[in-house]
């Protein structure tokens, strides 16, 4: 016969482990019983997520997601809540999933899981057409404009810590004089295509964001080749590995069947969804 303490010992771990459980799978069982999954994302960052004209949010990330809905056989719903709050974690259920081109830093990954990289994106300088500088390291000690908070500016910190080692070593050998941080992803391009030296020297920016603003007839050019590569990810709150390995099994049939080609080609006229 177990003796008291132990009886009760027992009976707190098998409670835990009852807990643990009980909670495993809640946020995927919540998605397939209530039939639809929120997806936390961008609207203001095209062609990843943006309002199109039929006041509408669109984009690459969009129809990600709505692949993955389709796949679960669930509707989706999206919010935009502040970039800052999504990589804050600690979601407590106000939505399911981020499908917002998050990169997976390892600061990110000791609050958050990443359980698919869906597509993988270079980034590049770009400074004005104007501009007489061909190679990047004529951009030391100039004014360089970044969206905050993202691994654009990590990079110009020399702080960059991608978690994934399925991509080429980052080249982040620059060093700006003056480091400008923005709220979004357009307000440094903005300020750039002013004129060369006005507010801004150079940009560091996704190439594809470049590219977008260029065909909107921005007076940008790319400087030198890639920075780096960055791994673009669906992130999830911790604590549902159900979810993670769902995700997981879903993106990595989307990467085989040739579905995220096909949407990285019809977004960014590119395939993005291995690095070249």
């Amino acid at each position: 016969m177990l003796s008291k303490q132990r009886a009760m010992t027992l009976a707190a771990t098998l409670s835990l482990l009852f807990i643990g459980t009980a909670n495993a799978g809640a946020v995927l069982d919540k998605i397939q019983s209530s039939k639809q999954m929120t997806v936390a994302t961008s609207a203001i960052w095209p062609p990843q997520g943006f309002i199109n004209d039929k006041n509408e949010i669109d984009g690459f990330d969009i129809d990600v997601s709505k692949e993955i809905a389709k796949r679960l056989g669930v509707e989706v719903k999206f919010i935009t809540p502040d970039w800052d709050v999504i990589t804050a974690g600690k979601w407590n259920g106000r939505w399911d999933m981020s499908v917002g081109s998050m990169t997976a830093t390892k600061s990110r990954a000791r609050i958050l899981d990443f359980p698919a990289t869906y597509y993988y994106v270079p980034y590049v300088f770009a400074v004005h057409n104007t501009s007489t500088v061909t190679d990047r390291q004529a951009l030391n000690g100039k004014t360089i404009g970044v969206e905050g908070g993202t691994t654009s500016e990590d990079c110009l910190n020399q702080a960059l810590a991608i978690e994934t080692s399925d991509i080429p070593p980052a080249s982040c050998d620059v060093k700006a004089g003056k480091l400008k941080t923005y709220a979004g992803s357009l307000a440094p391009l903005d300020d750039l295509r002013l004129g060369d030296g006005v507010r801004l020297d150079a940009i560091l920016t996704q190439r594809s964001t470049l590219e977008a603003a260029i065909k909107k007839n921005y007076p940008l050019k790319a400087v030198d080749g890639v920075v780096f590569y960055e791994p673009l990810a669906i992130a999830t709150d911790k604590g549902d590995p159900e979810l993670k390995a769902k995700l997981a099994d879903i993106v990595g049939a989307m990467h085989d069947d040739g579905t995220l080609t096909k949407l990285s080609t019809k977004w960014y006229g590119v395939d993005y969804s291995t690095v070249k």
